[in-house]
């Protein structure tokens, strides 16, 4: 009797390109918020499976933040509230990037995934 191979389940680990798309994916936040992560994902998510989910990813926290901060900002008492989702989410995509550098599949906590 034959038998099929046994399919290898260990995924090759992220190449170091990959890994600096993705850490410029999250970190894009900093500089531009949403169209960086959007344009990343949008780039390479045909050439490289890591970049396509960190990006999707950094896409999605980007947009919560992007909404959470829109809504504490068109309410007046809940306009400091503002700042500090900024500063986390500031914090929060350094942390997503340092281990999407490090070739880790990084998943934010917490967040509505609008974009699939």
């Amino acid at each position: 009797m034959d038998r099929p191979p046994i399919q290898d389940t260990v995924e090759t680990p992220a190449s170091s390109d990959d890994r600096l798309w993705a850490l410029l994916a999250h970190l894009s936040q900093l500089v531009f918020p949403v169209f960086g992560a959007l344009i990343i994902w949008l780039l390479k998510k045909e050439e490289s499976k890591f970049v396509a989910t960190q990006g999707l990813e950094a896409l999605n926290f980007q947009l919560n933040i992007l909404i959470g901060s829109l809504v504490a900002a068109s309410t007046c008492f809940l306009m400091p509230l503002t700042f500090v989702l900024v500063g986390i989410g500031a914090v929060y995509a350094a942390v997503a990037a340092i281990k999407a550098n490090r070739g880790d599949d990084f998943r934010y906590q917490y967040i509505i995934r609008l974009v699939k």
